[in-house]
Order: C-alpha cells, then sequence, then structure tokens
C-alpha cells in the first residue's frame, strides 16, 4: 500500500464511481479497478460492498478512507512545503485565533518580528470546536490560540494561560452597586450567550447547572463583539473572558467579577500531533509560550 494507491482509494470513494474516478486520475477504469482490488487482497481485507450498484464501504474501509485522506493531506502539505521552501524559505506563518487575543497577540507579534521580520503572518478567526479541528486537519493553519477542549489525540494542546470570565451588565442595572455578582444575582436576567460548539457556552452553563439554577437564554451568538453590542443597547447581559474587555478606557457597560473560583477558562497553542513544522512556527510556539512564563 503506497501513497498511489491510497490515492486511487480516496478518488473513488469522492467520486462515487470507478467511471468518474478512472477520469479524474486519468487512468482507465479497468486499471483502477484492479488497483483496488490488489489493495484489498495485500492487506487482507475487503473495503468496498460490491452487492450494492452504488459505492459503499466497509467497516473497514471506512476506516481507510478516513485515515488515507490524512495521510493525503499530510503528503501535499509537505511536498508543497519543500517546494516553497527551496524557492521561497519559510515566508508564511498560518494562525488560527479567538477574539479574546487582541489584548495580547499583537505584543507576541511585534517580539516575533524581531527575529523573523521577513515571515508573513495570516491570522484566522476559528471560535467553535468543529472549526478549530476542520482548520487544523485540513492545513489551513499551523496552529491555533483556542479554549476549546478536544477528545481528538491527534491534536496536541499547550495551555499558556488561565483567564476569568466576568459579566457584562447594561448601565443603569440593579447591581451596578454591587462589588462581585453570583449566577443566583443574574439568573432572571435575559442571557446572551455562545450557540452550541463553544467551549465557553459549557463553562458558563456547567455554572449554572452547579447552582441548581436554570439560566434565562434569550439570544444565542457566534461572537463576543455581538454580545457586548446587545448588552449596550440594554438587550441582556452576557459573559465573556476578563481579556476580551479589559482594554477598555471607558465600557459602555458595567463590568462585574463573578463570586466564584471556578468560571474560567485555559487558553491553548493547538497544533496537530505528528505534522512537519517549519522553524519560525516553533520559533512563534516558544515566544508565545514565554510571553506568558
Amino acid at each position: 500500500m503506497d501513497h498511489r494507491t491510497l490515492l486511487y482509494f480516496a478518488t473513488l470513494i469522492d467520486q462515487g464511481t470507478f467511471t468518474k474516478a478512472a477520469k479524474v486520475l486519468h487512468i482507465s477504469q479497468p486499471s483502477l479497478s484492479s488497483a483496488i482490488k490488489k489493495m484489498e487482497t495485500t492487506i487482507g481485507l475487503n473495503l468496498i460492498e460490491r452487492s450494492t450498484r452504488k459505492i459503499a464501504l466497509t467497516k473497514e474501509g471506512e476506516i481507510l478512507y478516513k485515515e488515507a485522506k490524512k495521510l493525503l493531506h499530510h503528503f501535499d502539505y509537505v511536498r508543497n512545503e519543500m517546494v516553497r521552501l527551496k524557492h521561497d524559505g519559510p515566508l508564511e506563518l498560518q494562525i488560527g485565533v479567538i477574539e479574546s487575543v487582541k489584548s495580547w497577540l499583537p505584543k507576541v507579534i511585534a517580539e516575533y518580528n524581531k527575529s523573523n521580520p521577513n515571515i508573513h503572518i495570516k491570522l484566522f478567526e476559528v471560535l467553535g470546536l468543529n472549526q478549530v479541528e476542520k482548520a487544523l486537519q485540513n492545513y489551513k493553519i499551523h496552529l491555533a490560540v483556542t479554549n476549546q477542549h478536544f477528545e481528538n489525540e491527534e491534536i496536541i494542546t499547550i495551555p499558556i494561560y488561565k483567564e476569568n470570565l466576568v459579566v457584562l451588565l447594561p448601565k443603569g442595572h440593579p447591581l451596578d452597586a454591587s462589588e462581585k455578582v453570583s449566577v443566583v444575582d443574574i439568573q432572571h436576567d435575559q442571557l446572551i450567550i455562545s450557540k452550541e460548539g463553544f467551549q465557553t457556552r459549557d463553562d458558563i452553563l456547567n455554572e449554572f447547572r452547579k447552582s441548581g439554577i436554570t439560566p434565562n437564554i434569550h439570544f444565542e451568538i457566534e461572537r463576543f463583539e455581538t454580545a457586548c453590542s446587545f448588552v449596550e443597547e440594554g438587550l441582556g447581559i452576557t459573559i465573556v473572558p476578563e481579556n476580551y474587555i479589559k482594554h477598555l478606557q471607558n465600557p459602555p457597560f458595567i463590568i462585574k467579577s463573578i463570586i466564584s473560583s471556578n468560571l474560567s477558562r485555559t487558553v491553548y497553542i493547538a497544533h496537530m500531533k505528528n505534522r512537519y513544522f517549519p522553524p519560525v512556527v516553533e520559533d512563534f510556539i516558544m515566544k508565545t509560550r514565554r510571553f506568558f512564563t
């Protein structure tokens, strides 16, 4: 089983028929059929159900297809990276980020640029768990700065800092005079919260659940920016990471700490476990970790 055979197999599944796959691969249909059959014979497993008119995978075929796609992505990435390094050198760094990095990422990049002045940096906003995983697995980004918790063993997470969450209240809210607030204090307020698939949402709902409270969820959003603007207009309250609003000089809402030692989040650098990294990527990870230590 080699790169060519895996490519034939993955293309067949992607295209759905031997005819379409052979056309994409620029080979004859009998040659493709023979290659797939030879691969099955070599590994001693049936990969394709031949009792149906359409291409269908066996359970073993599903596993191989999933792993083949990863290997082909990695192969293409390394091949293209070597070609680019040969002609241009290591000139690009692709990073997935969450919203709250704006309070510190420019400082890290400024330090990074001192030793890597010619590196072109691309920042991609990747927020939900699925979005981060796909961006990493499809090699859209080298690494992600994220607060997501991954069950995926192929993704390595490096903790870089922990931050508290704070409550944002509209101006004139009855709790304005309180030094801190608890989830009990805000249980009847209209809550503006991230939609499903966001780790911050899970953290907040867990805090309400531990207090035996069902929150009054009124709006579900993707970005903290939207939540903040809703609070400013008096549409409800929200809970956001401290770093997201700490730079504001005259915030248009009230910021309150939460009476809880648990309502916080950890921010990580995440990257694929076995991916080749050029030195410029390793250098960025090192400088980011050093910034917080």
